[in-house]
């Protein structure tokens, strides 16, 4: 009983295997399987990968990137389902390989000399005619016509109630067949060579090697072994940051949730870093000059590595990948944006970050980046709407976009111009939450001809910049504005300058309205200083002042109103900055500058409570240092993947350009000569082959005589 069923068993499984193959092997499987890595490949291009998982969340939100983490959208090409399609479509396609490529190859020796007479004349291009030799000579003579023209013969000699006849078969275009393997083998090549330059030899190495992933701090050198791939990896991509006169030898390869630290066999040590700019700002040209110094033989090789002129050492690619900042030293100057601080100046290196003590809050300063170069459009032209770049806002993408048209052509001359250097920090309050702020070293004419600071702030890595631009004073720095914005939190220096306000404004011959417009300065400057509630809470600048009159002013009143407030305000503040000045025993604003300078700053203060920082930084002095970003790869795969690129080029050249053809010509004894019947078949009916026959038959025959 075992034995039966055991062979009923066999029997019912053999059709399923062959089921499974049959699916395996069929073309609508490969294309399935091809469409999903075509869907794959668009969502990795669109979305970012391998990026720290807050950034996703700051992007999209936790729900999708709790959704891209669970599918592994953030890491497509390592992902398990990807290199499982890969391996599939491999699978697939060796199979369909596996299965026609023997009766292709059977196919391409057999001439089909066999064919009878019978079936010629069935074919859509045949043709008949007499020749006036005997079949065997016209045999001999027409296939060594064909052969000169490419064609490869073999003759057939048969016996018929006539005598002896002779069938010619030939065959022209093998090609186009070899070129379906060739395809075919391209895309099992490509497949293998990706899957092994991706990210498989790591996994397999996490899998079975007992290697984790790294999510830790601290210095590389102490970082557990565990954490580390050996330099026999015979397959990694990682980057490598050197500084200028450093060296190092251990690569990161970047995971979704940590590192992964890739020895080498080798140290790179950087010599100097050059990078040359275009007029835009944009870098055109970046290379290092390195010395590559082996950690087995101690053989140094010195090598210049370039954008697309990587250098090599020992089956390793170095390639010039991008350029960052290698520890520059900078000395930063504490501004207090209150009149509760003072001013100090710290010293410390990009990557670094030093405590600082506000009062009982400690923070700390983390010095994030610096820039030597910033070149920006400040191109103008008639009117607010023209403006390379808007006084309220530090936009300068979209200054330059919104004049792009068509091809990305502006419609006005761009004004480039390098507004020098720029440091970005983050100041971290003792729960660990940070503010990233970037401020440029020199102020900046926006083109309307007051120099303004730009100091930049914004609560997240995925926000824009949001700049506060106070005015420089008349010696070209930020102690003017400091000073007025301390003199309008000083409730004494506002009474003061409300007082020679509504003295100076008010007519010598009517002293009863000074004390009104004093009133009226007093309350304007108080809603500005945000000394008063609007609407149940505390609104300072100019939002203050529009709040009051939206709730107790009509709405027919408020243009009038609103102007007036807005002169008083002005002539206030002016005279605000003059009792500054005077306590200061600063020299008074120079006349000319007086107009531009109050204009800039009264936009600055309504701006500055919003500006959420005791102190700004600015850049005092720097020393720069450079640093170049390598990309070090191993890839085994990359010489298959070539092998694969040519091998598709000839396949599909030759599927779609290489015609395989056949042609038989029968030859029958008759009245002293022979009589021919020709048939050509080809695996595409154009054109082309029509006018190829016409010209075989009138080769061949001597005319072009087609039966019906």
């Amino acid at each position: 009983m075992t034995t039966v069923a055991s062979s009923h068993e066999s029997e019912r499984g053999s059709p399923r295997g062959q089921a499974v193959i049959e699916l395996l092997s069929s073309m609508r499987f490969a294309i399935s399987l091809l469409t999903i890595i075509c869907i794959a490949s668009v969502i990795g291009t669109v979305l970012k990968q391998n990026e720290p998982g807050v950034n996703y969340v700051n992007q999209f939100g936790p729900f999708w990137a709790e959704l891209f983490t669970t599918l592994k959208l953030n890491t497509v090409y390592s992902a398990w389902w990807f290199l499982l399609i890969l391996a599939f479509l491999v699978l697939s396609t060796s199979l369909c390989i596996a299965r026609n490529a023997p009766k292709i190859l059977v196919d391409l020796k057999n001439y089909k000399e066999n064919i009878r007479e019978q079936s010629l004349k069935a074919f859509h291009h045949k043709a008949e005619g007499h020749l006036g030799e005997l079949p065997e000579v016209a045999a001999r003579r027409l296939g060594a016509l064909l052969a000169t023209g490419g064609w490869k013969v073999k003759l057939q000699e048969r016996d018929t109630p006539a005598g002896k006849g002779w069938m010619l078969a030939a065959k022209a275009g093998a090609a186009n067949k070899i070129g379906y393997i060739f395809a075919h083998s391209a895309i099992v090549l490509v497949c293998v060579g990706g899957l092994l330059d991706g990210d498989l030899m790591v996994r397999a190495q996490m899998w079975f090697g007992g290697k984790e992933i790294y999510n830790g701090g601290g210095l590389i050198v102490d970082v557990p072994e565990k954490h580390r791939l050996s330099e026999r990896n015979p397959a990694f991509r990682a980057n490598l940051l050197v500084a200028e006169d450093t060296a190092s030898g251990t690569a990161i390869l970047n995971q979704s949730n940590g590192i992964l630290l890739q020895e080498l066999p080798f140290v790179i040590e950087l010599k100097k870093f050059i990078v040359e700019y275009y007029s835009t700002g944009m870098p055109k040209l970046f290379a290092s000059d390195i010395i590559i110094h082996d950690k087995a033989t101690g053989e140094k090789k010195e090598a210049r590595v370039e954008v697309n002129h990587p250098a090599s050492f020992k089956g390793i690619n170095i390639y010039q990948s991008s350029f960052d900042d290698g520890g520059s030293s900078v000395k930063l100057q504490a501004v207090p944006m209150s009149a509760a601080t003072k001013s100090f100046e710290v010293e410390g290196t990009i990557g670094g970050s030093t405590d600082l003590t506000n009062g009982s809050e400690k923070i700390s300063l983390e010095f994030t980046g610096l820039r030597v170069i910033n070149v920006e459009n400040l191109s103008g032209g008639e009117g607010p709407q023209a403006t390379g770049v808007d006084v309220r806002k530090v936009d300068l993408r979209s200054s330059l976009e919104a004049r792009m048209g068509a091809g990305h052509k502006t419609t006005q001359t761009k004004n480039l111009h390098n507004v020098g250097p720029s440091v970005s920090y983050k100041l971290r309050d003792a729960a660990g939450q940070a503010r990233e702020y970037n401020n440029y070293m020199l102020p900046v004419d926006a083109g309307d001809g007051v120099p303004v600071f730009l100091l930049g702030m914004r609560e997240t890595p995925s926000e824009p910049y949001r700049y506060l631009r106070p005015p420089a004073d008349e010696n070209g720095e930020l102690t003017g504005f400091i000073r007025l914005r301390a003199a309008l939190e000083t409730p004494a220096l506002r009474e003061r300058a409300v007082q020679r306000y509504a003295r100076q404004a008010v007519d010598p011959k009517r002293p009863e309205l000074t004390q009104q417009l004093a009133d009226s300065a007093e309350r304007a400057l108080g809603l500005f200083a945000g000394q008063e509630e609007v609407k149940g809470k505390k609104v300072a600048g100019l939002q203050a002042l529009a709040d009051f009159l939206e709730a107790n002013v009509p709405e027919a009143e408020r243009a009038r109103a609103g102007e007036m407030f807005v002169r008083i305000l002005n002539g206030t503040l002016l005279e605000l900055d003059t009792v500054a000045r005077e306590q200061a025993a600063a020299k008074p604003l120079p006349e000319d500058k007086v107009q531009g300078f109050m204009s800039q700053a009264v936009l600055a203060l309504s701006d500055a409570p919003l500006y959420s920082a005791p102190m700004t930084f600015l850049l005092k002095d720097f020393k720069q240092v450079q640093a170049s970003v390598f990309q070090v790869a191993r890839a085994p795969g990359q010489s298959i993947v070539y092998l694969g690129c040519a091998l598709l080029i000839l396949g599909i050249f030759a599927m779609l350009y290489v015609r395989d053809r056949r042609l038989w010509v029968w030859l029958s004894p008759q009245g002293g000569g022979a009589q021919a019947t020709v048939a050509l078949s080809s695996n595409r009916k154009t054109m082309d082959v029509d006018r190829e026959f016409e010209q075989l038959t009138a080769r061949l025959l001597g005319r072009s005589e087609k039966t019906p």
